[in-house]
């Protein structure tokens, strides 16, 4: 996320200049966990690493938001060791050059190919619990397409093994080689075709920069978390979020994508001797090649489009609920929020967070809520089909007033009130609106005092912000979900399930939550989005470890035992369920292959 200036901040200069990770905050947090374990020594990249960062503090901004974090004091240290190490007559490594070094530059020019162990190494690991560290011999940062195709071909000559990188984005131990890594963070061009609705992104343009592109012109994109690399996300798993009710999911979201095969040849899907990559095969297969471009839809907005969260106790009613939308295609994005996801999406701090959750499911009885963000006929149907709903003005008051929500006293009041309805039904009904505001005070102090003392203004001047609480905003940018792992490395299980058997996706949650219980795993609901007019559903639910933990990656190795086989045998023999496992590679695919063999 600090790569992308999703908060108005701008970006880390060093990073923004030289487009290595390793310039970038995230690269130097690693390097310096890395000098405390003596995996690398200090070479002159580091140095220059260490000095090109100016203590702006952007970090911390950034990193807060969504971690928690504050990284600008392992950016002083790192700043502060190397200069001690320079001052004690210390002389930096320099690494040697080779042959393939020097043609890979010839490639891609001299800057952008290294084989520095500083930079080497922040390509060598994520969070991930079971993928050992894989340092690779090289790093590569290709501008063109004519680039990565000779870069194909180099690597075949010299029988080098290869990974493309997106953003970094997996978190499955997918991106590491001991051979060459191809960065395409330089690779950023975006062309908007406002007439025919559609983009074209190369591989280095993330979620968010396409959305931020698309919106100039009244458009929007369906796509993943806002640091994703959009063709990234298209291959591995299709594109898919709770707009994919309306918009469709893996195949539905583009027109064309361009690939450069094993040999180095381009290609397009929709060329008539291309491979079929729209078919799909249930077995674990290795992507069509290296995308260079793609051709994706985008979708047009209107001015009256507004959020709704419609609170409910059970789960199997708000799935249900949720069906009922996509039969009756009302609304563009609907999902089934889990109390944890609400909490931490709308929380500043995780503290915050695990007291909302307490608060929103023990004292007012929300279990889950239908989410849907539709235009003005679309709202005048939910509130036909559901008598109680958190509109766009009760969300903003809640999210300002958040701190104050969660409060003991304030909580204990609401759950002892005497109604045969949930605690929830009275407090969210019009006519306690104003006690409601009254007691919250909503506003944007009230929200930063859930942060940390000396970064309250910037969050008061952030929630000042009319797009920080505006449902439609926050659901297309998606800035929030990235909250997701903000306590723990979240592991997640993607499942398409058929949504006119309740049945069955109860049953998937339930036999995940019985595994995790039984090795001591942290673990949680998270959504469920209707696709194609309710027929089938995208599932996610969340299993939370310390991935630094050694006690907690055996806990996930031996309930990978467990999970794997009953996901695969449910998949190879229910039908409607898909375990995304399955899609890994195939995001190209026609939904229509997997969701209805």
């Amino acid at each position: 996320m600090c790569k992308i200036d999703y908060l108005g901040t701008g970006l880390c200069s060093s990073g923004e200049q030289n487009h290595y990770v390793s310039h970038f905050p995230q690269g130097r947090m690693d390097i310096y966990h890395a000098l405390c374990r003596g995996l690398i020594p200090v070479t002159a990249g580091l140095v220059e690493i260490a000095e090109s960062c100016d203590l702006c503090g952007i970090c911390d901004k950034q990193c807060h938001f969504v971690t928690g974090l504050r990284p600008l004091e392992v950016m002083k240290a790192l700043k502060s060791y190397v200069r001690q190490w320079l001052k004690q007559g210390n002389q930096p490594v320099q690494p040697g050059n080779d042959p393939d070094l020097e043609k890979l530059r010839l490639i891609v020019g001299d800057k952008w190919a290294s084989n520095d162990p500083a930079i080497l190494l922040t390509y060598a690991d994520d969070p991930f619990p079971l993928a050992e560290m894989r340092m690779p011999r090289y790093v590569v940062l290709p501008r063109t397409r004519e680039e990565v195709a000779n870069l194909v071909r180099f690597a075949n000559d010299r029988d080098l093994p290869y990974v493309v990188r997106g953003n970094g984005g997996s978190v499955f131990g997918f991106v590491f080689s001991h051979g060459l890594v191809m960065d395409m963070n330089r690779m950023k061009g975006i062309e908007i075709d406002p007439e025919n609705w559609t983009a074209r992104v190369e591989p280095g343009v993330t979620s968010f920069e396409l959305q931020k592109e698309a919106l100039r012109h009244g458009l929007r994109a369906n796509t993943a978390e806002p640091a994703a690399t959009v063709c990234g996300n298209i291959v591995c798993t299709g594109l898919f979020s709770t707009w994919s009710n309306a918009y469709g999911v893996n195949a539905d979201t583009f027109v064309d994508m361009e690939f450069i095969d094993s040999r180095g040849d381009f290609f397009r899907l929709n060329d008539p001797g291309a491979p079929n990559a729209f078919c799909f095969e249930h077995k674990l297969t290795p992507p069509p090649g290296i995308c260079t471009l793609a051709h994706v839809r985008l979708h047009p907005t209107t001015e009256d489009e507004e959020g709704l969260m419609i609170p409910f106790d059970d789960f199997e009613e708000a799935v249900l609920f949720a069906r009922e939308l996509g039969r009756r295609r009302i609304g563009l994005a609907v999902g089934v929020l889990g109390g944890h996801y609400l909490s931490t999406f709308m929380s500043p701090s995780a503290e915050l967070a695990d007291k909302v959750r307490y608060g929103l499911s023990q004292a007012l009885g929300i279990g889950c809520v239908v989410f849907m963000i539709g235009d003005r006929f679309a709202r005048q149907a939910v509130r036909s089909m559901h008598e109680l709903v958190i509109d766009s003005k009760l969300f903003k008051m809640l999210m300002l007033g958040l701190p104050r929500l969660a409060d003991d006293e304030w909580l204990e009041l609401v759950s002892g009130m005497d109604t045969d309805k949930p605690p929830y039904a009275m407090l969210l009904s019009r006519e306690m609106h104003s006690l409601l505001e009254a007691v919250l005070r909503p506003s944007p102090e009230t929200a930063a005092l859930a942060v940390d003392e000396d970064l309250r203004d910037f969050y008061t001047r952030l929630y000042a912000r009319p797009e920080m609480t505006d449902m439609v905003w926050l659901n297309m940018f998606r800035i929030i979900s990235a909250r997701m792992s903000r306590r723990k490395h979240m592991f997640a299980f993607l499942v398409y399930v058929p949504l006119d058997r309740v049945e069955v996706t109860r049953q998937i949650c339930t036999e995940l939550g019985r595994i995790a219980d039984s090795h001591g795993i942290e673990h949680d609901y998270g959504f469920l989005t209707p696709l194609d007019m309710g027929k089938r559903g995208i599932l996610e639910y969340d299993y939370y470890i310390d991935h630094q933990d050694p006690l907690e990656k055996e806990k996930i190795r031996q309930a990978l035992k467990e999970f794997e086989p009953y996901l695969d045998n449910l998949s190879a023999t229910t039908k409607g369920v898909k375990w995304l496992k399955y899609i890994f590679s195939q995001g190209c695919a026609r939904k229509e292959a997997f969701l209805y063999t």
